[in-house]
């Protein structure tokens, strides 16, 4: 989000003394604040509302409505009134953003289904432990939210550090630190209430 700071004599205008579109397009492209915050106001429940029925997801939703205004701030540059209003704009933005989300979502789907089948195809290497472990694991990361998953999935298979993954998902650094933190507990936790269950069976 911006980071550019005003004296602290100017009072931010309210969304109504933004009165066009066009007006909104010249104050983002001049990197001012209180426009980007109008722009957000004014289209953000419209951005929420086309991720949400296309993803089916809230969270998942709340996420890429931060992604697009994050790179609509970001690249505001590449904006050029002549070939559209800003909301168009920030539909595309939208829709692209959303095809992302559902590209994720099918890799992470996959790698999961690739590392389960791994582990049950390769059942007579290793040792008993060792594939139930692969099992185990494979089992409760489907299980772990979204967000916990993702962050996990990036950190084991792709070898990304949390700030690589902040870098790749978009997510502030803090929040891929608590999903990775909250989701090896649950993972911890479900592998041993697994081998527990497998122990007494």
């Amino acid at each position: 989000m911006p980071t550019e700071t005003r004296p602290a004599d100017v009072r931010p205008p309210a969304l109504g003394e933004f009165r066009c579109e066009d007006e909104l397009a010249r104050g983002l492209l001049a990197a001012d604040e209180y426009a980007f915050a109008a722009v957000y106001r004014r289209w953000g429940s419209l951005v929420h509302a086309m991720a949400t029925r296309s993803l089916g997801d809230t969270h998942e939703a709340e996420d890429v409505t931060q992604q697009v205004f994050l790179g609509a701030w970001r690249g505001r540059e590449g904006y050029r009134s002549e070939r559209g209003p800003l909301g168009g704009w920030l539909v595309g933005i939208t829709r692209r953003k959303i095809i992302d989300a559902l590209t994720a979502r099918t890799r992470r789907l996959t790698l999961i289904d690739t590392v389960a089948h791994d582990a049950d195809g390769r059942h007579r290497e290793g040792t008993p432990d060792e594939v139930l472990d692969r099992v185990l694991v494979a089992g409760e990361l489907s299980r772990l939210p979204r967000g916990q998953r993702e962050v996990l999935c990036l950190a084991f298979f792709e070898d990304l550090t949390q700030a690589q993954i902040a870098e790749r998902t978009g997510l502030p650094l803090g929040t891929v630190k608590s999903h990775a933190r909250r989701g090896l507990h649950r993972l911890r936790e479900g592998i041993e209430h697994g081998r527990a269950d497998e122990a007494a069976a």
